[in-house]
């Protein structure tokens, strides 16, 4: 295996176990209670969620909800796969990077989905009374890794472009 698969599919599953991993924790300590981590910032809690990101669709018929959350992350992770296999000797360690955590992350809310009907969130920050919504590994991955994307395409690779 080349270092590109190496580092993707290292990262890729990185991800998915850490967070499957940290989400059974959270699913076992926190059940019937919330560590404060960090007062006024930071709680540990566990929220079952049964829509996406901040609770998107969470109301919505369950057939709906679950055939659009099931199907856009099956879809966000075979697209990453597929790009990624298909790009991987042009694309550099930050792209890789990026897609391993999108891909990562898709899979490990698509497991609660599929076998919990919800997804385990347990990351709590807020200050005061104003709470930004519950999150898990996963999200974060996700959130970060289409960040560090959007960034690459924006910044890193228009320079790149200029200063050839």
């Amino acid at each position: 295996m080349d270092k590109k698969s190496t580092l993707f599919w290292g990262i890729f599953f990185v991800v998915i176990f850490l967070d499957l991993l940290t989400k059974e924790i959270a699913e076992r300590i926190l059940s019937n209670k919330t560590i404060n981590v960090i007062p006024n910032l930071f709680d540990l809690t566990l929220v079952w969620n049964k829509g996406a990101a901040f609770g998107i669709l969470a109301e919505s018929p369950d057939y709906i909800r679950k055939l659009i959350l099931i199907g856009s992350s099956i879809v966000a992770a075979v697209v990453v796969i597929i790009y990624f296999l298909k790009s991987k000797k042009k694309l550099s360690n930050l792209e890789i990077l990026s897609l391993a955590l999108i891909g990562g992350g898709s899979l490990g809310n698509l497991y609660d989905r599929l076998f919990l009907g919800q997804v385990r969130d347990f990351l709590d920050f807020y200050i005061k009374d104003h709470h930004w919504p519950a999150f898990n590994i996963a999200d974060a991955s996700i959130t970060i890794g289409i960040g560090l994307f959007i960034f690459y395409e924006l910044y890193y690779k228009k320079k790149s472009i200029i200063n050839q």
